[in-house]
């Protein structure tokens, strides 16, 4: 696939997506009491990003657990696959946790989000994208791509219950191989955020990460290590997804590393601008679940950035995009691609 040219669109582009989980994404090491802080702050700290977000005209991707588009235990019943992932580990499924939900989203805001999902819908320019239906880990032992289809077949599913049409998503994990990449295309997905060009960010599965990775992810997110990681568009063909790999993940605030938060600030905004000067992508993410433990001081934060933006755009002419509207563009020029050769 060949990089379209920077002439086309100057200034780059900004890709925003956000894992939208709750609980969905943590259950297998945290429970409920142990994440309460941070998971009723997502809920609140929601709807101010989304306030940001118009603000700064902000075209965002809300990658959301499947699980999360009902408001009844009820309907979240009727709306499970038939086949569920067989893994070796049965920690990781989310069926597990069937049993101990409550009945609605008011009585139990940490596994049921309907409110929330209609509010994104409706708040404009925003997308609403899978982070699959259950959660669901490619990379684990004992899953299959069978199990896969179902899954995100389920997904759709509840996301058209709600009028929303599937065509972009986010791996849980990062963990997604060819075998996955195809399922999706097969069901009509155009573009999925991929990982870092860098070893450290290899998808792999859990138990395979391991404390160096870590570490120097980590030490990544605030010096240069690995690069901007702002790759040229792509042209996307009529067979693939899109891959809109990440840039950087947006760390929440943590006291115990707060005071340098300066050097974390400083590597994305000289990341986005390399973007903007070279007319590449910059794709920052992040969970909302991330905020909720220290609200003000994240949203300071995020405004912070969207600031340099809104700096970058007025200057550079950079543009805000959602993953769908990029790989609808990308399809466009390769469809102009190949009227031109035609002739």
């Amino acid at each position: 696939m060949s990089p379209l040219s920077t002439s086309q669109h100057p200034g780059g582009v900004l890709v925003i997506s956000l894992d939208f989980e709750l609980h969905w994404g943590v259950f297998d090491h945290l429970s409920v009491d142990d994440y309460r802080k941070n998971l009723l702050g997502a809920r609140a700290s929601i709807p101010r990003m989304l306030a940001l977000f118009e603000e700064f005209e902000i075209h965002a991707t809300w990658a959301t657990v499947g699980l999360l588009f009902f408001g009844t235990r009820e309907d979240l019943i009727a709306g499970l696959p038939a086949r569920r992932p067989q893994y070796v580990d049965q920690r990781l499924s989310a069926y597990g946790l069937l049993d101990s939900l409550g009945p609605n989203e008011r009585d139990d805001p940490f596994h049921f989000a309907r409110e929330l999902v209609l509010r994104i819908r409706d708040t404009p320019n925003q997308e609403v994208a899978t982070h699959t239906f259950s959660h669901y880990y490619c990379l684990e032992p004992g899953q299959t791509t069978e199990d896969f289809r179902a899954d995100l077949i389920a997904a759709q599913r509840a996301a058209r219950s709600l009028g929303i049409e599937i065509t972009s998503m986010v791996f849980p994990r990062n963990q997604y191989s060819a075998p996955h990449l195809d399922v999706c295309a097969e069901l009509g997905i155009r573009a999925f955020r991929g990982n870092e060009q860098s070893w450290i960010y290899r998808p792999t599965r859990a138990s395979a990460q391991g404390r160096l990775r870590r570490a120097l992810r980590l030490a990544d997110s605030y010096m240069n290590l690995t690069g901007h990681h702002t790759p040229p568009r792509v042209e996307l063909s009529d067979v693939s997804s899109l891959n809109i790999p990440a840039s950087r993940f947006l760390r929440p605030y943590s006291r115990r590393l707060g005071m340098l938060d300066g050097l974390k600030r400083r590597r994305i905004m000289r990341s986005m601008t390399h973007a903007a000067d070279t007319g590449s992508i910059f794709h920052l993410w992040w969970h909302p679940h991330n905020t909720g433990g220290e609200p003000e001081r994240n949203m300071a934060e995020l405004r912070r950035l969207l600031e340099h933006f809104r700096q970058l755009s007025h200057e550079l002419g950079m543009r805000s995009l959602t993953m769908s509207e990029l790989a609808a563009e990308s399809g466009d020029a390769a469809r102009l691609t190949r009227v031109a050769g035609d002739r």
